[in-house]
């Protein structure tokens, strides 16, 4: 399922889709006609400049209508497929069709802590241990920072959160950064790790998700993540926000098209910058206010699969969202809202899918979530497997051999097999007396017990010593550069 351990492992075997590709065929017109007829606004000279040299002058100053045919020449040079590798150059994640991967999200303002249950703001320490128990996760991918640390310099978090990924997983990393140093910063860190520029351009560890304003008003720091990354071969996650009833139509049909216009405008500018760089799109869109609360929820079920069915249509790989919560703690709607975003997303083939451990709608992260969501991947991997009918499967011989009157239970055919069952780590499955025998606790105390033993016990592959100091030393030189700005 992971694709960390054996590339035989995905969720093809299964698939469930919303929209035809008619509806698909509609969405992307439409997506065209707004980048035609509207058209957007780029906060960044070089993106204006490429989009001139192509045959695109901006009106108003920044604002450029792309024609469609920009867009169609953009789709026969960008790859459709991007492969993630680990810290040991293994190409661990070939992110391609229906084949999904999980890991948790980044920048997290608070956390649950597994030992107390309070609700917190995070230190670095946190992040620490959020990295040491996605490594130790079998069904964990990739990682993501999940939380934003408050007792480093904010002015240069990302860089912390940055080496704490780079010293305690070997797993591939998605990584944000505010600003665009931030994101030269996190290459260069990357590059020291890989060996150099070139070997990080052939197994790329690192994906950097650009976060972009809307999908009509691109900033500049999005951009110029994009064009630099773009410039040196490497991927990059493109994701224009998008809220419907705010900063997109309030109907599902108009944000989603309305989002993945913005994307393609990412698409149409990495392409021009570098034919051939790798690019990821969101595999989201119709996202909603609920204007009851003025909260944009995480879990809602009208827009779930619909930018992974989109996405799907054009053939790009895509950075989708599921595992997540609107509940405010480790509860009953926390495992039910996780398990169902996990759900339709291996069904609809999510790709690189975060946020596993999110709750509050994207507020705070919880290490005991990040658990249960991975004991829900397991069970999902075991769902959507297909099934083996052979001869000593169906065990024919066997059935009448035991006949009527007798049992299976001593016979070498269930020693040799039972294995391949799926016997759950967390959930529990016990009898009543078992259960308070074992203290009776519930799924999140079970959980948070779980983290409190992976920490005690697991050990993540340190960096060895001079790459580690060589990966500081990038942190070092940031702080002292905002020391004397």
């Amino acid at each position: 399922m992971t694709g960390l351990r054996s590339n035989d492992r995905s969720f093809s075997s299964v698939q469930f889709r919303r929209l035809s590709d008619e509806q698909c065929q509609k969405l992307y017109w439409a997506s065209l006609e707004i980048l035609e007829r509207t058209g957007v606004r780029l906060y960044e000279q070089e993106a204006l400049d490429l989009l001139e040299k192509a045959g695109v002058p901006a009106t108003d100053g920044n604002r450029v209508r792309i024609p469609s045919g920009l867009v169609e020449k953009a789709f026969t040079t960008v790859p459709k497929q991007v492969t993630l590798c680990d810290r040991h150059g293994d190409r661990v994640m070939p992110v391609e069709g229906h084949r999904s991967f999980f890991g948790p999200g980044s920048d997290c303002l608070h956390v649950i802590d597994h030992r107390t249950g309070e609700r917190r703001r995070p230190v670095l320490q946190d992040v620490i241990d959020a990295m040491t128990v996605a490594d130790a996760l079998p069904h964990v991918d990739f990682v993501m920072s999940m939380f934003l640390p408050i007792d480093v310099p904010q002015d240069v978090a990302d860089r912390y959160q940055m080496e704490v990924m780079l010293n305690h997983t070997t797993k591939p990393i998605v990584f944000v950064t505010p600003e665009f140093s931030g994101c030269v910063d996190s290459v260069e860190m990357a590059e020291a790790v890989v060996g150099g520029p070139e070997a990080l351009r052939r197994n790329p560890m690192t994906v950097c998700y650009a976060n972009v304003t809307t999908a009509l008003r691109h900033n500049q720091e999005s951009l110029q993540k994009l064009l630099y990354l773009a410039g040196k071969g490497l991927p990059v996650i493109y994701a224009p926000s998008s809220q419907g009833g705010v900063t997109a139509p309030v109907t599902l049909a108009g944000s989603l098209a309305l989002a993945q216009a913005g994307t393609l405008v990412g698409l149409v500018l990495s392409q021009l910058k570098r034919e051939g760089a790798p690019f990821i799109i969101q595999g989201w869109g119709g996202d909603m206010l609920d204007m009851r609360t003025t909260v944009m929820p995480y879990t809602d079920p009208d827009k779930r699969a619909l930018g992974a069915d989109f996405a799907h249509f054009l053939g790009l790989p895509m950075f989708a969202i599921a595992g997540c919560s609107d509940s405010k703690a480790v509860d009953q709607q926390a495992a039910a809202e996780a398990a169902l975003t996990l759900m339709t997303d291996v069904l609809c083939g999510g790709n690189i899918v975060h946020d596993l451990g999110y709750l509050e709608s994207g507020l705070t992260g919880s290490l005991a979530q990040l658990v249960i969501c991975d004991e829900i991947l397991g069970w999902l991997e075991h769902f959507v497997r297909g099934l083996e009918i052979t001869d000593e499967t169906l065990a024919l011989d066997l059935i009448d051999e035991v006949g009527p009157d007798g049992q299976f239970l001593d016979s070498e055919h269930t020693f040799q097999h039972f294995r391949e069952l799926w016997y759950p780590g967390l959930l529990d499955r016990n009898n009543y007396d078992g259960w308070l025998a074992d203290g009776g606790k519930t799924l999140a105390e079970r959980a948070a017990e779980r983290v409190a033993v992976i920490l005690a016990e697991h050990r993540p592959e340190p960096l060895p010593n001079d790459v580690a100091q060589a990966v500081h030393a990038i942190v070092e030189r940031a702080e002292a550069q905002e020391i004397h700005q």
